[in-house]
């Protein structure tokens, strides 16, 4: 390798340097599994506060890579979704199997604990999967199907890609919060609708190939056998005590991935064209957030405008989208999620903006209630 060789790899490395900041997770979980007490509270602390404070100090970030950028200066920035499948893995049930035999963790401390564990399984373990389930490679997919399978949710890859990417801002989209929609009827609303869509959507892919749902390419076939193995490993590391803690973070996860649903489409729908037809989806169906910090440690998820623009795009090469193409929210996801569990501050925050932005980009619609009911009428 020449000098000017390494002096590439050494600037990549630099630039990804930032959204490996995830790994500080595993030990403050470690360091509160060890120690109990207020310790932990060390994750939600870092997620949620300290991120918080880092977008107000750090500001917004603006720039784009170019989306031309080779995959060999993408290396650092892949390798951090690569490998987190094996250190989730391994930090989930260590903490399950500490955590069940140790007395000096109360009840509330584990409740605490292993909040910040389904924080690490939920708000980077499934923003990890999400990317992974768009890559090319079988292998990248698999390790999406294990991340998703420690939250018990992995039917959102067959929901993800074969329904909310096609009728995002629709109301066939369950997860496009609708307008005045508060974030606990969402939730259950998903939790309802949700698997029974992927389901379906599975189906009519296999029909479409001449195969019946019982086809073992269907991937709910994996997707059940992923669940139930880490089901069985929680029992055993953990008895009934490691089974119980497994399904509070797996619920946490599930809570943390929906307020960020909630908040990447709320409001923000597809202009019907009649016909049983949308409009085509655009940067300005999502909303974006140029926050730095959070960016880093959320892999750009909030440059959500252009994932649903080109969803094949590295997470690295994602374009940020500026007032004039897409609405932007105020603060980053964390504060948003935070402001999203208490519906009454969300509306009055986020519901003048939905209206501003109608009145943006669509001030010939003057009826919105069918964008909330989902009963369009033709036009004559």
């Amino acid at each position: 390798m020449t000098d000017t060789d390494n002096t590439r790899d050494l600037s990549s490395f630099t630039r990804a340097a930032p959204f490996w900041l995830s790994l500080v997770i595993v030990p403050l979980i470690v360091i509160g599994a060890l120690n109990g007490g207020w310790t932990v509270l060390l994750v939600p602390l870092y997620g949620y506060g300290l991120f918080t404070l880092l977008d107000l100090v750090l500001g917004l970030n603006q720039e784009n890579l170019d989306p031309e950028t080779p995959p060999e200066d993408l290396f650092w920035y892949r390798a951090i979704t690569l490998i987190w499948a094996p250190v989730q893995f391994l930090t989930l049930f260590w903490a399950i199997w500490y955590a069940s035999q140790a007395d000096h963790l109360g009840f509330l401390e584990l409740l605490v604990l292993f909040y910040g564990v389904g924080s690490m399984t939920g708000a980077i373990g499934i923003v990890y999967s999400h990317e992974l389930m768009h890559a090319k490679s079988r292998e990248e997919r698999w390790l999406a199907d294990i991340l998703l399978s420690m939250a018990l949710y992995c039917h959102f890859r067959s929901e993800h890609l074969l329904v909310h990417h096609s009728a995002v801002g629709t109301p066939r989209d369950a997860v496009t919060a609708r307008y005045n929609e508060g974030f606990f009827h969402f939730f259950w609303r998903v939790l309802r609708q949700c698997p029974p869509s992927a389901w379906r959507a599975e189906a009519a892919r296999l029909e479409r190939k001449g195969l019946p749902v019982t086809d073992l390419s269907n991937p709910f076939w994996r997707y059940a056998a992923l669940q139930a193995g880490m089901l069985v490993l929680a029992i055993l590391l953990g008895g009934w005590t490691g089974l119980v803690l497994f399904l509070w973070q797996a619920f946490t996860a599930v809570w943390l991935l929906e307020l960020t649903n909630y908040v990447e489409h709320y409001g923000l729908t597809r202009k019907y064209l009649g016909n049983g037809r949308f409009e085509h989806v655009k940067p300005h169906h999502s909303w974006n957030a140029a926050h730095r910090s959070t960016n880093w440690l959320l892999i750009n998820l909030q440059r959500h405008p252009d994932h649903h623009a080109r969803p094949d795009r590295s997470f690295a090469l994602l374009q940020n989208h500026d007032l004039g193409e897409a609405p932007q929210l105020p603060m980053g996801y964390p504060a948003m999620c935070a402001l999203a569990a208490i519906p009454p501050l969300w509306r009055r925050r986020m519901n003048p903006r939905v209206r501003k932005w109608r009145m943006m980009y669509y001030p010939e619609i003057t009826d919105w209630t069918p964008y909330k009911t989902g009963r369009h009428k033709d036009p004559a």
